[in-house]
């Protein structure tokens, strides 16, 4: 009953946030709102008992994206004057098409005939993920971190101010 209540607390906070983050008409509102859904997705894959996802969700999408475009809508000069980051162009289309999602979704909800899975008791996933980044996909994973070597390595002679003259 409790886990109910807070998979639909959870669920309400995301969409709701998102619902800000779409039709607020100022960005630094809309920054903020997206906390709340980015967290209200962690919360959901706690519950989930996917406790890596959730912490790569924290700190990948919040710890770094959001942070970064708080940063980045802070820092721009006069930003929080503009009101209207989002026009309302097109409101009737995206209704109709709102509207016509939302009654596939019922529709397919309410013929679908839903069987309840056994309780299962979660376990931490991390201890398998870590076993397999070093075991079987060492090679991959030490890949990828070339790659992003080289990214990282290209970004900064790209931001450089001599190899841009």
């Amino acid at each position: 009953m409790l886990q109910q209540f807070l998979f639909y607390g959870l669920a309400l906070l995301t969409v709701g946030s998102a619902m800000l983050v779409a039709f607020s008409r100022n960005i630094v509102y809309s920054t903020f709102a997206l906390l709340g859904a980015f967290m209200g997705v962690v919360g959901i894959y706690i519950l989930l008992a996917a406790d890596f996802v959730a912490m790569v969700q924290l700190l990948v999408y919040v710890g770094g994206i959001l942070v970064l475009t708080i940063f980045a809508v802070m820092l721009t000069a006069g930003i929080a004057d503009v009101t209207v980051s989002n026009r309302a162009v097109g409101m009737g289309s995206a209704f109709f098409t709102v509207a016509i999602a939302a009654m596939v979704m019922l529709y397919a909800i309410a013929r679908t005939q839903w069987h309840q899975a056994a309780a299962v008791t979660p376990m931490p996933t991390t201890y398998a993920i870590g076993n397999a980044f070093l075991g079987d996909y060492v090679l991959p994973f030490e890949v990828a971190s070339l790659v992003l070597l080289a990214a990282l390595i290209g970004a900064i002679v790209i931001s450089r101010h001599e190899a841009r003259e």
